[in-house]
């Protein structure tokens, strides 16, 4: 774990510095309290002496003064390192994160990861910034009092050293044990969140379905395991501590019967007894204290296994570093979007391939709709022109060019998506909107939240653009979260459009409105449109009827009424035909 995290502490080594010179201080300072005491015993009350009590509680005052100095830098100077590189992980893991395909966070649970951006990495600040200034400065303590034990008196040393080697081993057996019950109990954790999030998320399925009852036993059931695992955990830990302090007072026990045995044959003097006894409380309290931090580190080890196991997922979709974005601007003004014998099977289908030697070519500004039964590959196809996936054989280009050859950022930058469920964040409406382009303007913002017949019912809201609408826009209907995700594709202004059912969220009359938005956006665009309901797509310029990964037929509404059957099914399973003629 150190070694991982050494190369975020690294850039910081002057302030590293600092705290290891305040560190070593404090410690020096801590243990020059034994010849403080010394004297007072010494030259104070076994002399009967004022004047050599009075300069020893001096000396104490200055110490204790210097000590104190000493900690403030030492506490400040760790903390800060330790809060600055938990954030430098948590910006790292996040863009990390960020850069995966789609397809990894469907393989693995939201709440999951969120637990591993938040919760381990609080494990690591606690580490760095404190536990780990706490485990050092003791370590320096245990060492330095060790040495002036030997250098006081030998044959007590040996006495409080002989325990020391049953210290040790158990530490690192039980910290073996707790590293792995720690790793455990922080998976059993994230899953206790992850529960807790996606049943409080669909909280109207919940309670429509009447099912709190049995939500909550699921989450009763995953708390108490997550409960039984930390127990265990702690008392691994529990056991080390209580022998630990058996142990090392046993020793001290031992020490003081024969310390006081010299002093009272008068091998010994009081002061030197009591420097001693001093120095043997420092070493049993800093082992005592490096043992219970010991348990800390574990975890946080576990914490660090798990974000280092995040940061080592390898995503498949790369973006092409051999052509800069400078070089390689998209220019759609002749394009023509080309998918050559593509084949695709999901991973979790390797059964079923969802395209089958896909043939496809868009000329520039042409108007395709996909229809077809579900599962016939029409969301496929986005996700492969976003390079959200790569297929397994032939090749998807744009303008000559293979996507896999191209910067993702400007690829992507030439699309914008208007998926069928419309996705908005937890932010008010000025952010959702800007989303699709950061630096548009007010007026701009305005203008297409009027192009969408959104402006209308947003100024109805409480504070109007500066609304917010709360997680994923639960605040507003399905139609008026899909006229924002419309809007904020309007400001955009793509070269591409790709609309995935844009308008089935909306009744008959805000359709009409949107579809009229829809079509004037449309104009001189490649527009890929994927429906359910034709009369959506009735007069786009092609229409291509998709079946099980398969481009089947293809044409205009008027010429597949006449030659397709699929199509012909498929019309007359929604409306009348004889209405759309």
């Amino acid at each position: 774990m150190l070694t991982w995290l050494w190369q975020y502490i690294k850039p910081y080594q002057s302030r590293l510095i600092l705290a290891i010179v305040a560190l070593v201080a404090t410690s020096a300072l801590t243990l020059s309290i034994g010849q403080g005491i010394r004297l007072m015993v010494d030259e104070g009350f076994a002399a009967q002496s004022f004047e050599g009590l009075s300069q020893a509680l001096s000396l104490f005052a200055i110490i204790v003064v210097a000590l104190a100095t000493g900690a403030y830098f030492r506490f400040y100077m760790v903390s800060w390192i330790g809060e600055r590189v938990v954030a430098d992980v948590r910006i790292d893991l996040y863009r990390h994160l960020v850069s995966l395909p789609p397809s990894f966070f469907e393989d693995n649970l939201a709440g999951e990861i969120q637990s591993r951006v938040t919760t381990d990495t609080t494990l690591l600040q606690t580490v760095i910034g404190s536990s780990f200034s706490f485990a050092l400065r003791n370590s320096l303590t245990f060492i330095g009092g060790l040495t002036l034990m030997f250098v006081s008196n030998i044959k007590l040393s040996l006495i409080v050293l002989a325990v020391v080697p049953f210290i040790v081993f158990p530490l690192i057996y039980f910290g073996r044990k707790v590293k792995a019950l720690s790793r455990e109990s922080q998976d059993k954790v994230a899953s206790v969140g992850a529960w807790a999030g996606e049943s409080l998320q669909h909280i109207k399925v919940v309670q429509a379905f009447t099912r709190e009852d049995m939500v909550l036993n699921q989450f009763s059931q995953s708390a108490e395991g997550a409960f039984d695992v930390a127990l265990l955990r702690i008392k691994q830990r529990a056991i080390l501590i209580a022998l630990v302090m058996v142990l090392v007072m046993g020793a001290i026990a031992g020490m003081l019967y024969v310390g006081g045995s010299d002093v009272l044959s008068g091998q010994l003097t009081g002061g030197e007894l009591s420097a001693f006894v001093f120095y043997a409380i420092m070493v049993a309290g800093s082992l005592a204290a490096v043992t219970e931090v010991y348990g800390e580190v574990q975890r946080a080890a576990g914490a660090a296994e798990r974000i280092q196991e995040l940061l080592a997922t390898h995503s498949e979709i790369q973006s092409s570093a051999s052509v800069p974005i400078s070089d390689h601007a998209i220019n759609l003004s002749n394009q023509v979007i080309e998918f050559n014998g593509v084949n695709f099977t999901y991973p979790s289908r390797p059964d079923h391939k969802a395209l089958v030697d896909f043939n496809l070519q868009i000329k520039q500004g042409e108007r395709v709709a996909l229809v077809g039964p579900s599962g016939a590959g029409k969301s496929t196809l986005f996700d492969l022109l976003l390079r959200f996936r790569d297929p397994q054989s032939g090749s998807i280009e744009i303008e000559g060019q293979n996507l896999k050859h191209m910067n993702l950022q400007q690829l992507r930058d030439a699309f914008a998506l208007v998926p069928q469920q419309p996705v908005l964040f937890s932010a008010n409406v000025w952010d959702n909107l800007r989303f699709g382009a950061p630096d548009a303007s007010e007026e701009a913002v305005i203008e297409a939240a009027k192009a969408a017949h959104a402006h209308e019912f947003i100024m109805q809201l409480p504070q109007g653009y500066q609304s917010f609408l709360g997680e994923q826009g639960v605040k507003l209907s399905g139609g008026q979260k899909q006229r924002l995700a419309i809007a904020r594709a309007i400001l955009r202004d793509p070269k591409i459009l790709l609309l995935d059912e844009a308008t089935s969220a909306l009744d008959a009359q805000s359709e009409h409105l949107v579809q009229n938005a829809l079509n004037d956006l449309m104009k001189g665009r490649t527009t890929l449109i994927i429906a359910h309901r034709l009369a959506t797509v009735a007069h786009v310029d092609r229409i291509l009827v998709m079946d099980q990964g398969a481009l089947v037929d293809q044409g205009t509404h008027q010429q597949l009424m006449q030659t397709s059957a699929l199509y012909q099914r498929l019309a007359q399973l929604q409306f009348d035909v004889k209405h759309l003629q």
